[in-house]
């Protein structure tokens, strides 16, 4: 687990990947690592190269990595992509949590089993409303709640503006596809 964690890390940064974390998981095995942030297209691309860096760092240690959102069956969390999103004006403008992302999410919500259906392979073994994840029928969002499709920070609540976190997306996505529907949602269908 750490040692190949830890390759995987210092080679995404040795690579220019802006990669901003890594940690173990509840599953056994399972870690994980964080990319971002980035601007625009450029989350996809440092997504694409770190899967494939991590492929790499697995072949050298002997072992495979999955991307299944639930590879082993069991009592325990699957495996996701939460996406933070934000635009300019969610950062910068105040009272965007009620001007730009209350209208947002709604609009999220609308487009709910569109969003799922680019959402990853597999993902109704992972979103069943238990272990942090929101049933894959129901679209809800929440301050503080893992339990959520969309997740609020306190932060974002607090200062009334910032980013949410989309939950729902699994470990298997495209990411090309995930943000561009989360824009497409958020922005372009709300112009």
């Amino acid at each position: 687990g750490r040692p190949i964690s830890d390759d995987h890390m210092h080679a995404c940064l040795y690579a220019g990947i802006n990669i901003s974390g890594t940690n173990a998981e509840v599953m056994p095995g399972q870690w994980e690592y964080q990319v971002g942030p980035c601007v625009g297209i450029d989350s996809g691309d440092h997504m694409w190269m770190s899967r494939y860096i991590m492929l790499r760092i697995c072949e050298a240690h002997g072992v495979t990595v999955s991307w299944d959102p639930k590879p082993i069956p069991g009592d325990w969390n699957g495996a996701g992509c939460h996406t933070n999103y934000s635009t300019k004006a969610m950062r910068e403008q105040d009272n965007s949590y009620e001007t730009i992302m209350k209208p947002m999410l709604a609009n999220m919500e609308k487009k709910h089993m569109e969003h799922i259906a680019v959402y990853g392979e597999g993902n109704d073994k992972r979103l069943t409303g238990a272990h942090e994840t929101a049933p894959i029928d129901k679209f809800s969002y929440g301050v503080a709640n893992r339990g959520a499709s969309v997740r609020i920070p306190n932060d974002t609540a607090k200062h009334g503006k910032g980013y949410f976190e989309d939950r729902r997306p699994a470990s298997n996505i495209d990411p090309y596809l995930v943000t561009g529907k989360i824009f497409q949602t958020t922005v372009l269908d709300l112009a």
